[in-house]
């Protein structure tokens, strides 16, 4: 018997700051960035950008905490949060967003969510 998935969603990949990847990255599970990438990121579970980070790419994620640098597009499907020492140069795309105060933000920002039917019953 094959177990398709052998890693608990606690478990998390991490790319220590001294690591720099130039290239796609992508993981099933959750991972912490506070090395540089230059690529595209894709992940099926959390991503966490860290303070020592510098992104250049494009991003996606289920949920994303950022506290790096990234200049290129988030694409989140449920939350972004954008922490106090974010700086993100490009556009965004969430279902929920945080922005805190003392974070850069310079682009556009989408929300995904699907608004509820109107019901027309006059």
């Amino acid at each position: 018997m094959s177990h398709k998935k052998d890693h608990s969603e606690e478990d998390v990949s991490i790319i220590s700051s001294g690591v720099r990847i130039d290239g796609n990255l992508f993981s099933e599970g959750n991972v912490r960035i506070d090395g540089k990438v230059n690529g595209n990121i894709t992940i099926d579970g959390n991503l966490t950008i860290g303070e020592s980070s510098e992104l250049q790419g494009e991003v996606k994620a289920k949920n994303v905490t950022m506290s790096g640098k990234l200049h290129g597009k988030i694409d989140a499907a449920e939350k972004l949060k954008l922490e106090s020492k974010a700086v993100l140069k490009g556009d965004l795309i969430a279902k929920f967003l945080i922005i805190e105060e003392g974070a850069f933000f310079e682009g556009s920002s989408k929300m995904n969510h699907t608004l509820p039917q109107e019901s027309h019953n006059e």
